[in-house]
């Protein structure tokens, strides 16, 4: 079978041939239609110092993905082939005190599919059949390749309620873009999103901002001015993990605010805490989907508007042929792009 696979330790990707994976008795073997474009993925094919002390190459890369199922394990009893179908990323021990609990996604020994055991960006994967989350057969597939991070973004949107409150989203990639979308969905009554791009930003007034801000020109509180707001934002959602934005976030939240909390910083970075202090303000870190709550969330809320799939599905910009893999990373590198897709099929 075809896959992208990092060969050795250093930059770069190859596209070869790899053999078929072969599922064990609890497993479920997906053939993989179309692969959308992480962060992670761009970090592992330039190989940064997080690459490099996480990976063990040979690899699959890749964890992003739809696709149909075409063989189970002896065992599974849960899905069968031919459904169409997403995968949770993250295969946890089941053992753990979290586990144990039913708080999978805090598991402490999760490995991720693309990065600690072979990943998506292949004709096939292998993936446990508890890690298979099935699909409507009318599912856009493109759709169903971002399901990954639109469960980051439900996931973190979802983390206060946010009914009638003001939201301000910080970095407009494409998880703050659908978290944008949700937020809008859900019933907030302002929904503000920055960046520096003004691409980017474009996407996020598509999705259902009220008001977006390129913060190279405009200071947040120059948002407030404009919405008639005099008491700061309620909930603010970080998705950029820039140390500017957070600071910018902290300084334009109502007193007892809460903040969650998903972009990863590259460094550590000193916080205003005198400030979260006093304004009494709530930060909630978020990591990956609630397993699995937040795909029935994701779910419903697809299934009953047609305006949010809408807006999900506007995030994707960029669609290519798994052969033009070059291509489809260099313009996800490029930041004038939401989500890039690979087809696979």
């Amino acid at each position: 079978m075809r896959a992208l696979v990092k060969d050795t330790a250093g930059p770069g990707l190859t596209l070869t041939e790899r053999p078929e994976p072969r599922p064990g008795p609890s497993d479920v073997r997906i053939r993989v239609l179309r692969a959308g474009l992480c962060g992670t993925d761009l970090h592992i094919e330039s190989w940064d110092d997080w690459a490099a002390s996480t990976l063990k190459p040979p690899l699959i890369v890749g964890h992003e993905f739809f696709g149909e199922v075409v063989e189970v394990g002896e065992d599974v009893t849960s899905v069968k082939v031919g459904q169409r179908a997403s995968g949770e990323g993250h295969v946890v021990c089941g053992e753990c005190r979290n586990c144990r609990a039913g708080l999978r996604q805090m598991c402490i020994r999760t490995q991720s599919i693309g990065v600690n055991r072979d990943g998506a960006f292949a004709d096939y994967v292998v993936i446990p059949a508890s890690n298979v989350w099935v699909q409507p057969d009318d599912i856009d597939p493109d759709v169903g390749a971002v399901f990954d991070p639109f469960g980051n973004a439900t996931h973190t949107t979802l983390m206060f309620p946010l009914v009638g409150e003001d939201v301000l989203i910080t970095g407009a990639g494409p998880i703050g873009v659908m978290a944008a979308a949700i937020a809008r969905h859900i019933g907030a009554r302002y929904v503000v999103v920055t960046d520096v791009s003004d691409y980017r930003l474009g996407l996020a007034k598509a999705a259902g901002a009220d008001l977006v801000l390129n913060v190279t020109d405009h200071g947040i509180a120059e948002a407030q001015r404009r919405l008639g707001m005099r008491e700061g934002f309620d909930v603010g959602l970080e998705m950029s993990g820039n140390p500017a934005a957070v600071a910018d976030l902290i300084a334009n939240m109502n007193h007892g605010g809460r903040i969650a909390m998903l972009g990863l910083p590259k460094d550590p970075y000193p916080v205003d805490w005198g400030k979260i202090i006093t304004h009494m303000l709530t930060i909630k870190g978020v990591y990956g989907r609630e397993m699995y709550d937040t795909w029935y969330k994701m779910s419903a809320m697809l299934a009953t508007s047609p305006v949010l799939m809408d807006a999900v599905r506007s995030v994707i910009t960029h669609r290519f042929p798994a052969e033009r893999w070059q291509e489809a990373f260099a313009a996800a590198r490029s930041g004038e792009c939401g989500k890039v897709v690979l087809d696979w099929s």
